[in-house]
């Protein structure tokens, strides 16, 4: 999700470059230099230099003339996860919530105002959309993210909102700021986040707030086809088990 960082003083422009180029690799799931260079608009030769650097330290991979990501990344990202006293206390947890449900389960948190998947396990047979664990979000899109934006005062949000906007994912999701702090307050009031198809059609997700000191940030949520998440449904099963799964998860925080 790139950023524009132009007008930001202390940067160095061509680590700004490098890891744009790699966010759009990324966007387009493999791609070749030509096609890469047309897609940014930079000169085919730069973006070369580029690929060729980041191919020499082992951070891109060329296979039949087009460049992916390499696993160095997924190295990188699976030490900063497992250093996560979040992950460590509710993977489990999760992966428990994911059975007593029969649906996908999520962890997640918040980072630069965007949420983060920290971690998602899914039971036989459920349906779900494939957001890969680690993906970044806009907060307002998802049950994970609004759980979260429920724990922060309303000049924190404003912030948020400012520096990341409210940008349309379906017609369903919340452009109005207005809207958004209405529905921060209910959620505030009623102790859950509900997503429904604000980010993808057909899905619909339930968060609650993981409310601990060592991770302010953080939630949980089960998610799956809209038509499976009835009001009862979520009021006699899916929350009562959110909410016991986040009562163990805070618990256990204190202890990493």
């Amino acid at each position: 999700m790139p950023e524009d960082s132009s007008n930001e003083p202390n940067r160095i422009q061509a680590v700004v470059n490098a890891f744009d180029i790699i966010e759009e690799v990324s966007e387009l799931d493999g791609c070749g230099v030509r096609e890469l260079a047309t897609h940014m608009e930079l000169p085919k030769s730069t973006v070369h230099v580029y690929l060729k650097t980041l191919e020499d330290i082992g951070y891109v991979v060329r296979e039949d003339g087009e460049y992916r990501l390499g696993f160095r990344f997924l190295n990188l990202g699976g030490r900063a996860r497992h250093e996560n006293s979040l992950y460590q206390a509710g993977r489990n947890e999760v992966d428990e919530l994911a059975r007593t449900t029969s649906e996908v389960a999520t962890m997640g948190c918040e980072e630069r105002g965007y949420r983060v998947m920290l971690y998602r396990t899914e039971p036989t047979g459920a349906i779900f959309n494939n957001a890969p664990t680690g993906e970044y979000t806009r907060m307002h899109w998802t049950a994970l993210g609004k759980a979260m934006l429920s724990r922060k005062s309303d000049a924190e949000i404003d912030g948020i909102v400012d520096r990341r906007g409210l940008p349309q994912a379906t017609e369903h999701t919340i452009v109005d700021r207005d809207a958004l702090q209405d529905e921060v307050e209910s959620i505030r009031s009623q102790g859950y986040a509900i997503e429904d198809e604000e980010r993808v059609r057909g899905v619909k997700s339930v968060a609650v707030p993981v409310e601990s000191d060592e991770m302010p940030n953080a939630a949980i949520s089960v998610a799956g086809p809209k038509h499976d998440f009835g009001a009862d449904r979520i009021e006699r099963d899916l929350l009562p088990a959110l909410q016991n799964t986040a009562n163990v998860i805070e618990l256990k925080t204190k202890h990493y």
